[in-house]
């Protein structure tokens, strides 16, 4: 099952192991070391990180080698920018509003 990039990195654990691969490749022991979780619990997250193409695993030897795989995290970006320029939009649209209505309220007061 392909899984959904935003679903991986909602979770805080598999937040704190894409940063902590994108400064260097582990193996899993090593990823497992850095968290106080079992080393199953944190297999678990790299399978659903692997699953969405955010980490890849490179087997060299025995060793099963992490890498951050960052590109993946294009699909969020774009996301991200969309609703930045969406509500970039409304709130640029309110400010506008607001102010016209501000200039409005002073020419009623002068009038006055």
């Amino acid at each position: 099952m392909r899984r959904d990039v935003f679903q991986a990195i909602a979770d805080p654990t598999r937040r704190e192991i894409i940063n902590l691969l994108v400064h260097q490749t582990l193996n899993l022991n090593s990823v497992s070391e850095n968290f106080g979780i079992s080393r199953p619990a944190v297999s678990k997250h790299m399978k659903i990180l692997t699953e969405c193409g955010l980490v890849l695993i490179r087997r060299k030897g025995r060793e099963r080698y992490c890498e951050a795989n960052l590109e993946t995290l294009r699909e969020v970006s774009e996301w991200v920018e969309n609703v930045r320029a969406f509500w970039k939009n409304k709130l640029d649209a309110l400010e506008l509003h607001l102010n016209e209505a501000a200039a409005n309220e002073e020419n009623q007061s002068v009038k006055e």
